[in-house]
């Protein structure tokens, strides 16, 4: 059965706008011609597409009508280069990023591309444990992921591993360690994590054969404060170098020792002949590998 893109795009206006009301600003129509649309190729399909929820959210078959529009976009973006159209709309490309690669590396990437394609782009930011999720819900275009496998439909390529090391100021240093760093300070001392699906500094406390359900946590959901918690000595955290290095290097940071951890990385997007995908790939590859370690 052919879906028209009309009413994929319809499904997709819904999902990523959390409404009808803003489905229907966005396509610049009615409410109730947007509900019509949805019960015209749920009727067409015989299945529910849209649950309606607060925030609306597309059922396993809504996705995969998403991820087709999604393409429809894509292909039909290519088609009004490739015929010289004058009016074609710029291309806009969701993609799912972890956050330490927002704040470090991709931004250049992205703005390298945007001086030179028709393109906008929407950052989705999860945990890269989670991006690739989003692919396969059709809300991404492309993802930056920890998961090598391919999502079905999608190419993988190595972008490398962002390194962290454990910090703390020498202020939390001399309260919290001043024996050392050792098991028993390290239960009691306050770790930092993005968010309770952050698992980097479990990681590295395992690898001192610390138990990581017993220190303090504090919960601060963006990279630059992150980094900020830390210098402020509300705890210690896990760093890139990046972020790191010039606090290191003027003396208000201090490494706790212990292990230095990488976290490989993975470039996915949709299979799409499409100049502007590939152009967003070679950008995203090229400035990945001259900021992070080799895997």
């Amino acid at each position: 059965m052919w879906i028209s893109p009309e009413l994929a795009e319809t499904v997709a206006a819904i999902v990523d706008d959390g409404s009808f009301e803003q489905a229907a600003r966005r396509l610049r129509i009615s409410p109730s011609a947007v509900s019509q649309r949805l019960r015209t190729l749920e009727s067409q399909l015989g299945r529910v597409l849209i649950i309606r929820s607060r925030p609306i959210r597309a059922t396993d078959d809504g996705a995969a009508v998403v991820r087709l529009a999604r393409q429809y976009a894509a292909v039909g973006h290519e088609a009004s280069v490739a015929l010289g159209l004058d009016r074609q709309e710029r291309m806009h490309v969701p993609i799912a990023v972890n956050a330490d690669s927002l704040a470090t590396w991709l931004l250049p990437a992205l703005a390298t591309v945007a001086h030179d394609q028709d393109v906008t782009f929407e950052l989705l930011r999860e945990d890269e444990d989670r991006t690739a999720k989003l692919l396969e819900t059709g809300a991404a275009l492309a993802a930056i992921t920890s998961q090598r496998k391919p999502i079905a439909g999608c190419t993988v390529t190595g972008l490398g591993s962002t390194e962290y090391v454990a910090v703390a100021t020498p202020g939390f240093v001399a309260r919290w360690f001043p024996g050392g760093v050792t098991k028993k300070a390290l239960a009691s001392a306050p770790a930092i994590e993005f968010d309770r699906s952050d698992d980097i500094q479990s990681d590295w406390l395992r690898a001192l054969g610390v138990d990581p359900d017993v220190p303090p946590r504090h919960y601060v959901p963006a990279s630059e404060d992150y980094a900020s918690a830390v210098r402020l000595s509300m705890g210690w955290g896990m760093l890139p170098p990046a972020q790191a290095q010039p606090s290191l290097d003027m003396g208000t940071l201090t490494r706790l020792g212990g292990p230095d951890l990488a976290e490989p990385l993975y470039w996915q997007q949709w299979s799409i002949d499409s100049v502007s995908l590939t152009a967003i790939r070679e950008s995203v590859v090229a400035h990945a590998r001259a900021a992070l370690a080799e895997a």
